[in-house]
């Protein structure tokens, strides 16, 4: 299996670069900063990425966005000092596999990184429930999605963010999309549910969920 490394600090780079070969994971390339991620994954074609999520030029997210969006089937797991859940679901929504804190025994990292390849997600335990606990808040937020109705599923992710008064600029970072195709999608709904704006909307959408 051949990884890229993407972190700034060379000593933790050269750490990670030794365990992953004792477990059998070749280091094809070492990246700086998440300029030079993009780049080497665009020349190097790994099968996993190692991103760290704090680095200079370009941030950790933002380079797995931009990689995603060139090679969607890229497998890429997150790595940060910070225990922040919304740094971990804002990089699992950009499309990571994984996202994992620099405390993990950094003895796993070959096999999650294998697990992730194998289309594992790769999360420890922690992050996993406070992920249940998200989607709980979530649902009581938004409620269920009504079977069937005009909507497309993703118009109606659009129309859940709605739901909590995101702006366009906000629900494009949240899907990883831009704010031309959220307001494209914005219309639609609009035209769908017969609304005049996004108020409405809201009150229509409440409606179907019976609520």
């Amino acid at each position: 299996m051949r990884a890229i490394v993407a972190d700034d600090d060379p000593f933790a780079r050269r750490t990670i670069k030794d365990v992953l070969r004792r477990g059998g994971i070749v280091v094809v390339a070492e990246a700086r900063d998440g300029r030079e991620a993009v780049e080497y994954c665009l020349h190097y074609r790994p099968h996993v990425v190692l991103m760290d999520v704090v680095m200079p030029e370009l941030d950790g997210i933002a380079a797995t966005r931009r990689i995603l969006k060139q090679l969607p089937e890229q497998v890429i797991v997150l790595l940060t000092s910070a225990d922040e859940d919304d740094i971990g679901i804002v990089g699992l929504r950009a499309g990571a596999a994984g996202f994992l804190t620099k405390e993990v025994d950094i003895e796993v990292l070959p096999q999650a990184l294998r697990g992730a390849f194998d289309g594992e997600a790769v999360i420890s335990r922690r992050f996993g429930m406070r992920l249940v606990e998200h989607l709980r808040r979530t649902r009581e937020i938004r409620g269920l999605r009504p079977i069937g109705g005009p909507l497309t599923p993703r118009e109606w992710e659009v129309m859940d963010l709605i739901c909590e008064r995101k702006t366009t600029d906000q629900i494009a970072e949240s899907l990883v999309l831009s704010p031309e195709t959220v307001r494209s999608h914005v219309k639609h709904i609009l035209r769908k549910l017969g609304a005049r704006s996004r108020e409405d909307a809201i009150v229509a959408a409440q409606h179907m969920r019976g609520s």
